[in-house]
């Protein structure tokens, strides 16, 4: 990916944990790598292309200066979610905030925080087959669309399925969804359960009944276990239900762990359950 720079941006501002910090103020210097495609304005030669680094720098300077901060990682984690939100044709930031001459008592030049920050693929798999199965499904889909941390949401074809584990309930409706992020997976998660608990979910029976399922099957090429979330889901390839509408949206996807395309793991699974 291209990368237009940014080097050490003067800016006066009154950041730091000693309240004389907050009071008196002091430079602090701003570089900024923002990443983005710069084809198309490499070949139009029209700003409208790209990224224009002058506006950039003045949404910086007008927020190092009008909020004051405690740490300098604070004031780097609002600027890298600023500019991903207003400039649509970044795709990540690197964010590096110099302090020079830090207050501690020792001889030093800087102290500086660097952060990476970035939209990320994810895909969920969403599912109902309690009461209005088509409408809860719409409503987790608008739920998804208030946030302002997803974007370019896609949504798959609604398809009915058999129900998968407890099968002594009603047949399902599924489906997947795909959008760029700026959420960690953990928070995802939480933006899911949010959803589901407004769509009224209650976990009483393992694979059971349920007004509302949303489950987290990609983050990116992430692989990851932890006690809270599993990515890929360890259940991706093995259910139809979640390949079928997943292959919808990324036909020519590859499973991170298994390295095969998807569209070659719903085939297999096809002939298995021939």
């Amino acid at each position: 990916m291209d990368v237009i720079k940014i080097r050490d941006l003067e800016i006066y501002g009154h950041h730091g944990v000693m309240k004389e910090e907050n009071v008196l103020g002091q430079k602090f210097l701003v570089s900024l790598a923002l990443y983005t495609d710069t084809r198309a304005a490499g070949e139009s030669d029209n700003l409208a292309d790209s990224v224009n680094y002058a506006e950039v720098s003045y949404l910086v300077k007008e927020q190092m200066e009008k909020e004051t901060y405690r740490l300098i990682e604070a004031a780097a984690e609002q600027l890298a979610r600023k500019i991903l939100l207003k400039f649509s044709l970044v795709k990540k930031v690197e964010v590096e905030i110099k302090k020079p001459w830090a207050p501690i008592l020792l001889p030093l030049d800087t102290v500086s925080v660097s952060i990476t920050r970035g939209w990320e693929t994810a895909y969920l798999s969403i599912g109902s087959n309690m009461g209005d199965r088509k409408a809860y499904l719409e409503a987790a889909i608008e739920e998804l669309k208030k946030v302002e941390t997803i974007r370019e949401i896609k949504v798959s074809e609604i398809i009915e399925t058999e129900p998968y584990g407890y099968t002594a309930q009603d047949k399902f409706l599924n489906a997947a969804i795909g959008f760029e992020t700026l959420l960690t997976p953990d928070a995802l998660l939480s933006v899911c359960h949010e959803i589901e608990k407004k769509g009224n979910r209650e976990r009483k029976i393992h694979w059971g009944p349920r007004t509302l399922d949303l489950d987290i099957l990609l983050y990116d090429d992430l692989v990851t276990e932890d006690e809270e979330i599993t990515i890929p889901h360890p259940e991706l390839t093995k259910r139809l239900f979640v390949l079928e509408p997943l292959c919808e949206l990324t036909p020519r996807g590859i499973h991170p762990l298994e390295r095969r395309r998807y569209s070659d793991i719903l085939e297999d699974l096809k002939e298995k359950e021939k």
